[in-house]
């Protein structure tokens, strides 16, 4: 455990803070008397004590401690606060201090019900991977649209809390564009961790490798991709050994595949076949030896050989 010093004035100096910087019910309930650090907890057990009361104390043990110069520095938004706004409030409100930590506390109660509704939102719209292999973070939309515009933004803020920052309440122009959207759309909402993109009904956040370009590679002896997770064979399909010159390549366009009993069918068409969403289809990697495509990854049906292609994606973040 880590105990820090901090005060109730220093609580109230935080939600002004938070106040004037447009923070919602999360940021103005200032800060927490507990919270998770690490593998353990930093708590404040001097929230509910004013600094006039510590110096009181510290003065009648005759405590000795260092000033930080800084601390004078009006320039700094804290110690303006501290030094011009809060004396001039109690001139006129004694007990400002103690009213403002009160508030920070009920916004963080608030905050506690606001966590407890988006769970329930959540649990409402969670739903299992779909493709299974495809373990990305998402949600069923008709889950999410079915609540006020208000639950949307709360429901969605937990979902990707600790990934990415997400806009104020004025502009989340992006999400209603994303979640309008025609079926047939493939709408995308960028964010500053990553972005959400839509698919037959579903959420899917995408960050980290997601976001970033493939290109074609030789055969990886151990099976890693350049930012795409990792390949293996399985099967053989009457093979004794595998082609030489195996490679992995992407989506360019005008693919076509030699599949058995059913002769030269067209790849795009194949992939749509199967559901996969577009952002999927993008990096889906395909093997060939020389200019022959032989198999499509974690499509048993579309291999031209008897090979299976396997392909654990990039993690999410």
């Amino acid at each position: 455990m880590l105990l820090s010093a901090q005060h109730r004035d220093d609580q109230a100096e935080t939600l002004l803070l938070r106040l004037l910087r447009g923070a919602g019910v999360q940021g103005l309930a200032a800060m927490p008397a507990s919270r998770g650090l690490g593998d353990g907890h930093l708590l404040r057990p001097l929230l509910d004590c004013s600094r006039a009361e510590l110096e009181q104390y510290a003065a009648g043990r005759q405590l000795h401690w260092v000033e930080d110069p800084s601390n004078a520095d009006t320039r700094l938004s804290r110690n303006f606060l501290r030094r011009q706004i809060l004396p001039a409030l109690r001139s006129h409100w004694p007990a400002a201090a103690s009213v403002l930590a009160r508030a920070a506390a009920q916004q963080d109660e608030a905050a506690q019900l606001l966590a407890e509704l988006a769970q329930q939102d959540l649990a409402a719209a969670q739903c299992a991977a779909q493709p299974q292999w495809l373990a990305l973070p998402q949600l069923e939309l008709s889950a999410l649209s079915a609540l006020s515009e208000a639950r949307q933004r709360n429901a969605l803020r937990h979902w990707l809390a600790g990934v990415t920052r997400l806009p104020d309440t004025a502009h989340w122009t992006g999400w209603q564009a994303l979640r309008d959207a025609r079926a047939d759309a493939q709408p995308v909402w960028r964010l500053e961790g990553g972005e959400l993109q839509r698919h037959a009904g579903r959420l899917y956040w995408l960050s980290g490798d997601w976001l970033q370009p493939v290109a074609e590679q030789d055969w990886p002896a151990d099976g890693v991709l350049a930012r795409n997770g990792r390949v293996w064979l399985a099967g053989q399909g009457g093979a004794t050994a595998l082609p030489a010159g195996l490679q992995i390549r992407y989506r360019q366009g005008g693919e076509q595949l030699t599949l058995p009993g059913r002769g030269r069918r067209d790849l795009k068409r194949l992939l749509q076949e199967a559901g996969l969403p577009a952002f999927v289809r993008q990096r889906l990697p395909l093997l060939y030896a020389g200019d022959q495509l032989l198999a499509v990854a974690n499509l048993s049906q579309l291999s031209a050989t008897g090979w299976q292609l396997d392909w654990q994606p990039p993690a999410a973040g």
